[in-house]
């Protein structure tokens, strides 16, 4: 299988990741979606939205990744920021990336593993 990129907010990290890791990310940053856009209209709407629950993904492999996202804190899907640390016993890795970046790199690896 060929590594995954994901592109953060400075420069890029590339990693072993299988495709169905990639599909469970996927499903996790599309539901964080739906719940950021929920709270967009909610808000909107007036009144106090529900505090929604964070996502967290975690994938252990080759090395271990945890994507987090606290949807309650982000206006929009467009302005909402991951966080997402990459360790492995010789390196720790703890950045910011676009969430709409991180989603599109999902869907070019996945379209490559295809």
């Amino acid at each position: 299988m060929p590594p995954i990129t994901l592109n953060l907010l400075q420069g890029s990290v590339q990693f072993s990741f299988s495709p169905e890791a990639a599909r469970d990310l996927k499903a996790s940053i599309e539901d964080l979606v739906r719940t950021l856009k929920a709270v967009s209209v909610a808000k909107t709407g007036g009144g106090r939205p529900q505090p929604e629950k964070s996502m967290e993904y975690q994938h252990t492999g080759e090395v271990f990744l945890e994507v987090f996202c606290n949807p309650n804190i982000w206006p929009s899907p467009f302005a909402a920021k991951l966080l997402i640390t990459l360790r492995d016993e010789r390196i720790r890795l703890t950045t910011e990336a676009e969430l709409t970046r991180i989603l599109e790199d999902v869907n070019l690896y996945l379209e490559a593993a295809a």
